[in-house]
């Protein structure tokens, strides 16, 4: 079984240099996934002159390991959830807004004739039993009332008991496209620095974006990171989630190209087919929990294992891997000038759908930046004030970021002395009275790095399937050896000496 995500497989490669010296630029975009590369491509198309600062090769963050699907529809929190937030135009703002989003990404494809299995696909939503009834009616009473076509009919086979169809949505694999179109926009108007880790952004008259090598000054700032890096009033807005996905063969027929939603309770096992160089495949994608609080993760493949063998002759597992998202409060993501910053973008708050609403976030930024009227910028205002909105989930994310902040603080450390620690696991341990971070690799050595998160403090638990340090309070990750792998955090953790 590949640990590596599924669109790795057959995505080709980029070889783009790192940033070795000091450089100015109209605007300084820091990631190279979706949300950077399309700001990229508008930006420096309207003669702006522009810099992509991707810490690893482009789109291996958050775009390469999403789910693949483009739909106007939204997941978590549903559409409904948005309306009873706010009221129907502002559904139907998001709605409208997203399928824009979509028939952008179809227009590059064209434009450069990107080899990325795009295609049209039903999207579904439905339910095997009651269990998920009253979230499908809900939602299809929502979508209606959005404006989207909806059919009852449901080309699953599974029984659905209760299930709805909104048509022409699509499919595609994410780090073909993004692969594919940082080559073609590459020009003396765009440039683009893999392998080149952003370290401190200073606002001011100009910016200034530091990184190992090299500065870059600009006069704009876009955060395409996900999470925005360093400290953000919206971190208190959102939270922090990882998502499992399995993919198998299966014995015999695979269902119809769709987007696939099965609403178990109040969670949604999101399917769709893929041909990979193995063949075709059937994956399946859920298991959200926050990050760095399900101590036994293991289990969340497992239990995607488990729920496909039940409905499905499976053959073998072919590819699992995770993914992150951060949830917006209200349930609409954060695009535009944060709280009190008047050069630095932020796009976050994506939730599961990164991939659409990536895309929107870039047409959104690039218009305020070029100085165009964009109809939605409003609607995803990244310094709007919504208390009853998000009131229930503000609330709920920073009461346990507050738990998980103080608890580990004062409970027990998992471990008082090395020789308990076996090869390949890490525990958290006090070393000279302070906690730390402890992994023994397979060759015996141990790795040891302060446990502190450099974001805002909390205490880094240990993530037993990835082999990362993982923040319980904001989301940040980092290596064995203390680099950062994703998440608001700048700085690596300390490594401590033993």
């Amino acid at each position: 079984m590949s640990s590596i995500s599924i669109w790795k497989d057959r995505a080709g490669e980029t070889s783009f240099a790192p940033l070795r010296k000091d450089i100015t630029v109209d605007v300084a975009i820091v990631g190279g996934g979706i949300t950077g590369l399309t700001a990229a491509y508008i930006l420096s198309r309207a003669g702006k002159k522009v810099a992509v600062l991707e810490a690893r090769k482009i789109g291996e963050g958050a775009t390469g390991y999403s789910t693949g699907n483009l739909y106007c529809t939204i997941g978590s929190p549903g559409l409904h959830n948005v309306q009873s937030k706010f009221n129907t135009q502002k559904l139907k703002e998001v709605v409208e807004s997203r399928a824009a989003a979509v028939n952008f990404i179809e227009a590059r494809i064209n434009e450069f004739s990107i080899d990325c299995d795009f295609g049209q696909s039903p999207w579904c939503l439905f339910a095997e039993n009651s269990s998920g009834q009253s979230f499908v009616e809900k939602e299809k009473k929502a979508a209606e009332e959005a404006g989207l076509t909806v059919t009852e009919q449901v080309l699953f086979p599974l029984k659905a008991a209760y299930g709805f169809t909104v048509a022409n949505q699509a499919q595609f694999n994410p780090l073909e496209y993004v692969v594919e179109l940082s080559k073609k926009i590459k020009s003396d108007n765009c440039h683009i620095y893999e392998l080149t880790k952003v370290t401190d952004v200073t606002e001011g008259e100009t910016c200034i974006v530091t990184t190992a090598a090299g500065k870059v000054t600009a006069q704009y700032v876009i955060m395409a990171t996900h999470s925005p890096k360093g400290v953000y009033a919206v971190h208190m807005s959102m939270g922090p989630y990882r998502e499992y996905a399995v993919a198998v063969k299966l014995n015999g027929e695979y269902p119809a190209p769709g987007i696939w939603w099965d609403m178990v309770g109040k969670e949604h096992y999101s399917m769709r087919t893929y041909d990979t160089s193995k063949g075709k495949v059937l994956m399946v994608l859920g298991e959200i929990h926050k990050v760095g609080q399900k101590e036994n993760n293991h289990e969340c493949y497992q239990n995607l294992e488990k729920f496909l063998r039940e409905r499905f002759d499976v053959a073998s597992i072919e590819f699992s891997w995770s993914a992150q998202q951060f949830k917006a409060a209200d349930g609409i993501p954060y695009i535009g000038l944060s709280s009190g910053n008047s050069k630095t973008y932020i796009a976050t708050g994506f939730s599961a759908d990164g991939l659409t609403y990536g895309t929107l976030a870039s047409m959104i930024i690039s218009d305020q930046i070029l100085g165009i009227e964009n109809k939605w910028s409003k609607t995803y205002d990244a310094s709007r004030i919504t208390p009853l909105a998000s009131a229930k989930e503000f609330v709920k994310e920073n009461v346990n970021v507050a738990f998980e902040f103080i608890k580990d603080r004062f409970t027990k450390s998992d471990t008082d002395v090395f020789a308990e620690i076996p090869a390949g696991q890490g525990k958290v341990m006090e070393v000279d009275g302070k906690k730390c971070g402890v992994y023994r690799d397979e060759n015996n050595k141990l790795h040891v790095v302060s446990a502190v998160c450099t974001h805002l403090g909390c205490i880094n638990h240990w993530n037993e399937v990835e082999k990362s340090w993982d923040c319980p309070c904001h989301g940040s990750r980092f290596t064995i050896d203390g680099e950062v792998i994703e998440g608001p955090a700048y700085k690596a953790l300390q490594k401590v000496i033993v």
